[in-house]
């Protein structure tokens, strides 16, 4: 079989061919139908990404396909059955070797594709935004990056919880899709964020995926008990939080890996897939992919990430 592997620490992936992996106990093997790429996807090249794998391992985070094969004591899943998994690594490939345990039955309504692109994003914003950031009804919510991968599923689940919803993005096209996905207030990258943010009456939850001056201008015009999650640094710069400012505003930033929550509190992760589904299936939620590409086209996929070209999701399809 192909996959887009990293053979050597900090080296570009590489599609090779491999021999079709075998279930161990306790896993499934699917032939992967979709694989939804993530900035971490990057990270992990450069063996940056906090969750790297030891070389040589495949590339993506996110899958989805039909089982073909089982381990020894899987017995609450059949070879056919259509599923996700949010895997951490080895979804660029044309079969994989997965948990069964985080196995995710797909609603039959919805496309390998969407479920690709599914879980990371709609699982991040959701659980940031409802489980550690509890965003109240009322409130305003400012995404950056709001047309990304991430930052557009919080637009969308923001609006769903019934906060006000200020996005900001870059150029006209991007702030459109962001609209569509249900912004009330569009900013773009090139205005003074601060002064936007101030006239608006302030922002009481922060969602930024970009990190550096972005997060600055966010903090200065926070509300007082704004939250705020730092969720990705796509602008290439970790912001230094003054926590004197902290005090001032009694505000408070919250850390958050969905990754981590598979280590220590699964069910949180469960839990919220199930609402995302239910959504899905409600026809709230419409993920935005807008670029789907076969296996050996991963590395331009990743490039569409890395300069931040692509709206929504990236999915290649094995």
């Amino acid at each position: 079989m192909r996959s887009f592997t990293v053979q050597s620490a900090g080296t570009p992936a590489q599609l090779i061919d491999q021999p079709v992996p075998e279930p161990g106990p306790g896993q499934v093997r699917i032939d992967i139908r979709a694989c939804g790429l993530n900035f971490a996807d990057l990270l992990m090249q450069k063996g940056t990404y906090q969750d790297t794998p030891p070389a040589p391992f495949t590339l993506g985070m996110e899958v989805a396909g039909t089982i073909s094969a089982l381990g020894a004591g899987v017995s609450h899943l059949n070879i056919g059955d259509r599923i996700a998994v949010y895997a951490g690594q080895g979804g660029l490939a044309e079969h994989g070797v997965f948990d069964a345990e985080r196995a995710l039955p797909l609603p039959d309504a919805m496309s390998f594709e969407h479920a690709a692109a599914f879980q990371i994003a709609y699982g991040t914003s959701h659980m940031a935004l409802d489980h550690r950031a509890r965003l109240q009804p009322g409130e305003t919510l400012l995404v950056t990056g709001a047309a990304g991968g991430v930052g557009l599923t919080a637009v969308e689940i923001g609006k769903l919880m019934g906060a006000r919803v200020i996005a900001q993005a870059r150029g006209a096209d991007k702030l459109e899709i962001a609209r569509q996905a249900g912004a009330d207030i569009l900013i773009d990258a090139d205005e003074d964020l601060r002064a936007r943010l101030l006239d608006l009456g302030g922002v009481d939850v922060v969602y930024d995926a970009i990190g550096g001056d972005v997060f600055k201008a966010a903090f200065r015009a926070a509300n007082p008990e704004a939250r705020l999650l730092p969720i990705g640094f796509a602008g290439g710069e970790v912001p230094q939080i003054p926590a004197n400012h902290l005090l001032v505003k009694n505000l408070t930033v919250i850390g958050f890996y969905i990754g981590g929550y598979l280590k220590f509190r699964p069910e949180v992760i469960r839990d919220s897939f199930q609402t995302l589904l239910d959504w899905y299936q409600q026809g709230r939620l419409h993920p935005h992919v807008s670029h789907v590409l076969p296996l050996e086209r991963a590395a331009e996929g990743l490039e569409l990430l890395r300069s931040r070209t692509a709206t929504g999701k990236v999915v290649i399809t094995p």
